[in-house]
């Protein structure tokens, strides 16, 4: 992963690309939300999900009826993850941007067929977000599990672009009275709000309080 493929290297701005497996890997792991560009009947679609990574692979799941899920079975796909960390505010209109992390993942999807590995990717999806929740939920039943796809990607074909800093205003405008510099932004995680059918006395468990990501 570590040499671009002609898909994956990037052409815009290329001093901001990073094709290593860390700088992938680590963009990858700060959050779970992502878009997968696929073709359906001819007609493309992006469609938004969650994505969890073992190894040099991620994941997503979702039902067995859906339609994003069949059409990217053995397809090649493409899937994105961005993340904005400021609103670079400049001297010019030209040169506003904004502080972000991307990776994006050319390859084909496969499906995970078998019960007992679909079952073990589901468990680390769930632990990776909320550290030991799959261990004190319900099991899941025969037909849950059927109910639910698994696709897997190989993270060959990946890349990485990032944006830091300051504004990069032409050197002529820095006399300019008027500000410049980045608004931070971050993820916010709020407390939590309990299930009305909860039962009397039960308090959210310390992977609910203390969650967080980003």
């Amino acid at each position: 992963m570590d040499a671009p493929t002609p898909r994956t290297r990037v052409k815009r701005l290329g001093k901001r690309a990073h094709y290593d497996a860390d700088t992938v890997h680590g963009i990858l792991d700060a959050t779970p939300i992502c878009n997968v560009g696929y073709v359906f009947n001819g007609t493309p679609y992006v469609t938004p999900t969650l994505q969890w990574r073992e190894g040099s692979h991620i994941y997503w799941h979702g039902s067995s009826a859906s339609r994003m899920l069949e059409a990217c079975e053995d397809a090649e796909v493409c899937m994105t993850v961005s993340i904005i960390d400021g609103f670079v505010m400049a001297r010019s209109a030209f040169n506003h941007s904004c502080n972000y992390r991307s990776v994006m993942v050319f390859g084909t999807a496969r499906k995970v067929t078998d019960i007992a590995e679909k079952e073990a990717r589901l468990r680390t999806f769930t632990n990776g977000l909320w550290p030991g929740r799959w261990e004190m939920l319900r099991q899941m039943t025969t037909q849950e599990l059927k109910a639910t796809t698994v696709l897997s990607l190989a993270l060959d074909e990946a890349s990485a672009k990032v944006r830091t800093g300051p504004p990069g205003d032409d050197e002529a405008d820095h006399a300019l009275p008027i500000w410049a510099g980045v608004i931070p932004v971050r993820q916010q995680v709020l407390e939590p709000v309990d299930d009305p059918h909860l039962l009397p006395g039960l308090r959210p468990p310390a992977h609910v309080t203390d969650f967080k990501f980003g």
